[in-house]
């Protein structure tokens, strides 16, 4: 799945979309830890987990003092796509499933890049803003550290 976030024509729906594929991403990394078996990846998608909680929250929190609703929960379909790739790699192992999770973080960090480029963003979100893009380049360059040790 290619994320669209971060091309909306305002701010206020690229950051509500954004913590949408928030909500996704902590569905997807639930999904992963209910099927990983190496306890040393379980330790590491714990940590992404709650990193990706703790944006859902900020993020969250910034809608709201602009008196603007924070989503609550996932996009259905795309949540279905992002947990549903999780669950079939489950079905062949924990590299297949890392395989998964990568990909699903290259959207994630497409969609801090582009959030971090936006015109007309908010001036009080630049800085989460780039704290998270530091975060998701790390999930992604651990991903990808794993997977070329195959």
């Amino acid at each position: 799945m290619v994320t669209q976030v971060g091309l909306e024509s305002n701010f206020t729906d690229a950051l509500y979309d954004l913590i949408e594929l928030e909500y996704d991403a902590v569905e997807a990394y639930e999904a992963a830890l209910a099927r990983l078996e190496n306890s040393n990846y379980k330790e590491r998608i714990r940590e992404f987990l709650e990193d990706h909680k703790r944006h859902i929250k900020k993020f969250s929190s910034i809608l709201m003092q602009h008196n603007k609703e924070a989503p609550q929960g996932p996009d259905s379909t795309k949540s279905f796509l992002a947990k549903g790739k999780v669950i079939v790699a489950g079905l062949v192992g924990d590299k297949a499933i890392l395989h998964a999770m990568h990909s699903n973080e290259i959207d994630t960090n497409t969609a801090y890049e582009r959030l971090n480029l936006f015109e007309g963003r908010w001036t009080d979100t630049d800085n989460a803003l780039q704290e998270a893009l530091q975060d998701e380049r790390r999930h992604k360059a651990w991903f990808e550290a794993i997977i070329s040790s195959d």
